[in-house]
């Protein structure tokens, strides 16, 4: 089941960052950026938060599930949409320990 453009914007209005989070549409679902880095998937109307230290030390223990089929098991945030503060906080401390993307090579 494809992720629908309804929930990535109730993550984004629960989040409340503003502009700095960002979404882009994959294969029917979404990856969502903080300042350009990506923190998490919302895949079947659920929302997987990348894998990281601010995991373990701030929602340890959040059930565990892949995104899409073939994937590792990503913390799965669902129950974090009612605490909108601790979500944020997940959402900012992960990315503050994701690398910047590659930048694109550009075409010849």
């Amino acid at each position: 089941m494809a992720t629908e453009q309804s929930f990535v914007d109730y993550v984004a209005e629960v989040v409340g960052l503003g502009s700095r989070l960002t979404h882009k549409k994959m294969f029917g679902e979404y990856a969502l950026y903080l300042d350009g880095k990506v923190v998490a998937f919302a895949c079947d109307n659920s929302l997987y938060i990348k894998p990281s230290k601010a995991v373990v030390a701030l929602a340890h223990d959040l059930p565990q599930g892949p995104p899409y089929p073939g994937a590792k098991d990503y913390p799965i945030a669902d129950e974090l949409l009612d605490d909108p503060e601790a979500l944020r906080r997940l959402i900012e401390d992960t990315a503050a320990l994701m690398p910047l993307p590659k930048p694109k090579k550009p075409k010849a």
